[in-house]
């Protein structure tokens, strides 16, 4: 499975960047998070804390941080959105953030 993240018409990466800004042990965490879903696929997101948002649009959970996703085939999954956890659900403008994106780049949700 191939993992593609959002990118501005800029070119920056801004999962990359969101990474990047984190503590090394959540960034160990984040890329054993990727490189299982690269290998296994699917299967991966059945290990993970994962939840549905909205429609086809999901997110991983790892320590006090969260990645929206939208699978778009079995192939293809779309790192929309990443932030930290402030409050016990999802921020609705994080949320609006992630859904801007997925219909910027084609997804449907």
């Amino acid at each position: 499975m191939d993992i593609h993240d959002y990118t501005t018409s800029g070119g920056k990466n801004l999962i990359r960047e969101y990474i990047s800004a984190r503590p090394i042990e959540e960034r160990r965490e984040l890329y054993k998070i990727r490189h299982s879903i690269i290998l296994s696929g699917f299967s991966a997101f059945q290990e993970l804390n994962t939840r549905q948002l909205r429609g086809k649009l999901y997110e991983i959970k790892y320590t006090d941080n969260r990645i929206m996703y939208v699978i778009k085939d079995g192939d293809n999954v779309y790192f929309l959105h990443a932030c930290q956890k402030q409050k016990g659900k999802a921020e609705n403008f994080e949320l609006e953030t992630a859904i801007k994106r997925a219909k910027e780049l084609g997804l449907s949700l």
